[in-house]
């Protein structure tokens, strides 16, 4: 016996085409993307043609295009709090809001 070969990408990413369904990964649901640098824009589906194919649905978000990466001016802004930790000590938390990176310092 054959095995099924499986149509499901491993990585979810924008289709180009709009005359089908998107393919998604497993527990993805259309237009989502395991990228989190690719955006998407609304496009007009071909309805009739993949309703000649048989598609009860249809693509209709395409990729655009990726931003060009600036370069962030001025100094990084950092936020400082205290918190407690699960078996109640105290520790400093210093987070950078630009890039999201945090710090836990003990006291």
């Amino acid at each position: 016996m054959a095995a099924k070969s499986n149509p499901n990408p491993s990585e979810t990413r924008l289709d180009e085409h709009t005359d089908a369904p998107s393919t998604t990964a497993p527990g993805d649901g259309p237009a989502d993307t395991t990228d989190p640098a690719e955006r998407a824009s609304s496009a007009t589906p071909d309805k009739g043609a993949a309703a000649q194919a048989g598609h009860g649905t249809v693509n209709a978000v395409v990729p655009v295009p990726k931003k060009a990466a600036t370069r962030r001016q001025g100094k990084d802004r950092m936020e400082t709090y205290t918190a407690l930790r699960p078996d109640g000590e105290e520790v400093t938390v210093e987070r950078n809001i630009e890039t999201g990176e945090s710090s836990v310092k003990d006291g």
